[in-house]
């Protein structure tokens, strides 16, 4: 993780100095309708809360207290958004998100039906990846200012696991599903610096759009601020704070056994990065 942010350091000294030429872009060709850029984030994340409960009987397991996540973790994100006539934009963002802690259990706890005793050596994985494609259009003309609204598309890619370091007791829970989420987006530059917001939510009680096919309840937010210095040929750098939460409770009544397929689990949590833009 050091060498990472060094190398982001070191990549926005070198731009800085005027080592590369006034363009345009390095992706964006001067006269094109066309603009492609990317974009990379790598920080820490800091888990205020994370509590889980699998199946109707099981333990609220409060993750930062009972689990190991009262660290940060490493945290990193990567996008890439293809716009057009400055007003239209669509998004790729690929977001990993793979907490894995180890920790040493105060009291009994009940997940799926399985009884882990007080006092076993446990080692916890709480993955959850998501990937979301977005569509974005900016109400304001001026290519210096955006408020940009649209929808997304995310997929989430979880995988949840409690194991025993004895091997002897284990409990996995893996699910790939759909959700539609509203976005909004905002930016304003002032010279060679810029301002700007992101956020991506959507609340749903029902079945299909929390993307179960039974009724559930479901919550994301993915919210951020952002400001940056723009430098030379197309290069942006930026600071950028997040509140990633969200969470879901129902019946999937077509899980697998073990366990009765229900789920209460509400994520709350802060990240804080260094980027670069590309364009």
């Amino acid at each position: 993780m050091r060498k990472h942010i060094i190398s982001v350091v070191a990549l926005l000294a070198t731009l800085s100095t005027g080592a590369f030429a006034q363009s345009a872009g390095l992706l964006t060709p001067i006269d094109s309708d066309l603009e492609l850029s990317a974009t990379v984030e790598l920080g820490m994340i800091d888990v205020y809360s994370n509590v889980l409960q699998q199946g109707q009987n099981g333990t609220a397991f409060e993750y930062v207290t009972q689990g190991g996540q009262d660290i940060l973790f490493r945290f990193a994100r990567a996008s890439v958004e293809l716009g057009w006539r400055n007003r239209h934009s669509v998004v790729l963002l690929i977001q990993p998100l793979d907490v894995r802690t180890q920790a040493l259990l105060d009291e009994d706890i009940i997940v799926d039906g399985l009884t882990f005793p007080s006092g076993t050596a446990m080692d916890l994985r709480y993955g959850f990846d998501f990937y979301r494609l977005s569509y974005l259009f900016d109400l304001l003309p001026e290519p210096e200012r955006e408020l940009a609204i649209g929808v997304s598309l995310q997929v989430r890619d979880a995988s949840i696991s409690f194991a025993s370091q004895a091997g002897d007791l284990f409990r996995i829970t893996q699910d790939v599903g759909p959700v539609p989420i509203l976005k909004a987006r905002g930016r304003a530059e002032f010279g060679g610096t810029f301002v700007g917001f992101e956020v991506d939510g959507f609340y749903a009680d029902g079945r299909y759009i929390s993307g179960s096919t039974n009724d559930f309840i479901g919550a994301i937010v993915d919210a951020s601020l952002r400001g940056g210095i723009l430098l030379r040929n197309g290069f942006e750098a930026f600071l950028n704070l997040r509140y990633l939460g969200g969470g879901a409770r129902g019946v999937e009544e077509n899980d697998p056994e073990p366990g009765d397929g229900f789920t209460d689990n509400w994520l709350h949590a802060g990240a804080l990065t260094v980027g670069v833009t590309v364009r």
